[in-house]
């Protein structure tokens, strides 16, 4: 009977790793860049977190340090840890006019973080297609957007950053890059299917516990009878 419940427990487990991602995905879909999460299982059922880094919806905010990637890339983000990246392009200033996130890390330029020392920026500030940030007439810094050949060796690194667990050599420089000025890319879930998979799921965790329990249940009347032959 050891092996009768060893599949439902582990079908089990299988269920409630995908109902982990589908609830992170549910509860970051209003996360600006965000990009849900997918489990797989290989031969060995061990469980492979992959990550669906399909376009989300661009969305017109009108603020003058919000930009979007249309396409591939990331933004490159300098914190205390080392460089990490992103799609979420909600920056700001801090108070030395260094742009940066909305965690107070500066944003990285081609040529090291971005300086915008001047407080007009609502009509005196534009960013193009290529990144370049243009203050009254003047490039005063290019936005480094980056990717890398294997997608699947970035890994989630809290505050909606990714950690690239690759040499940072495989940096690849984008070269035509689709930046657009105030706006932010919205995640990609889509909370329908995502609520679909979710009862699916849940549904088949359920059917696993009650397979359990029926051999558990099959494994007590054994013990109990055996236990009254004399």
């Amino acid at each position: 009977m050891i092996l009768e419940m060893t599949r439902p427990v582990q079908g089990g487990l299988r269920q409630e790793r995908k109902l982990e991602a589908v609830s992170n995905n549910l509860a970051n879909a209003d996360t600006t860049g965000f990009k849900k999460d997918t489990i797989s299982f290989d031969a060995k059922f061990k469980a492979q977190i992959n990550k669906d880094f399909s376009q989300g919806a661009i969305q017109t905010t009108g603020n003058p340090l919000d930009v979007a990637l249309s396409g591939e890339g990331f933004f490159k983000i300098e914190t205390q840890e080392g460089i990490r990246y992103t799609r979420n392009g909600n920056f700001t200033r801090d108070m030395n006019s260094l742009l940066v996130d909305q965690n107070g890390n500066p944003v990285m330029g081609q040529g090291g973080a971005i300086v915008i020392d001047d407080d007009d920026i609502e009509e005196g500030l534009s960013i193009n297609q290529s990144g370049e940030i243009i203050l009254s007439g003047e490039i005063v810094g290019t936005l480094d957007i980056v990717t890398f050949k294997e997608l699947n060796k970035l890994e989630r690194d809290g505050n909606n950053l990714l950690s690239y667990k690759g040499n940072t050599t495989d940096e690849i420089q984008v070269e035509l890059p689709i930046v657009q000025h105030r706006s932010i890319e919205k995640s990609n879930i889509k909370v329908v299917d995502e609520m679909v998979r979710m009862i699916d799921y849940h549904r088949m965790f359920e059917t696993f516990t009650k397979s359990m329990m029926t051999f558990d249940e099959i494994d007590g009347k054994a013990i109990n009878d055996v236990g009254k032959l004399r």
